[in-house]
């Protein structure tokens, strides 16, 4: 049973690594030091048989960059970085 809970917030995991790289690239050109929220728009995204869970892409968010995440919900299969917010 715990193998399967890894497997379902893996890919939640790697979305989220790519979120918060993107996020540290553009805080970076933006001149701010530390990322206090972002804000990303999630669709039905579907990735090894299962929905990306915008609850387990939050945790995995902030298990690599701890930050208030905001994720709004929009139709198709995509995603965006909507906005940071930081100092």
């Amino acid at each position: 049973m715990i193998f399967a809970f890894c497997i379902f917030i893996m890919h939640d995991f790697h979305l989220a690594n790519e979120i918060v790289k993107i996020a540290r690239e553009e805080a970076q050109k933006n001149g701010l030091l530390k990322i206090d929220k972002i804000t990303i728009e999630l669709g039905d995204i579907i990735e090894h048989g299962e929905s990306i869970s915008p609850e387990n892409l939050e945790y995995n968010i902030n298990l690599l960059m701890p930050c208030q995440v905001q994720v709004k919900s929009i139709k198709g299969n995509t995603w965006k970085l909507v906005s940071i917010e930081g100092e």
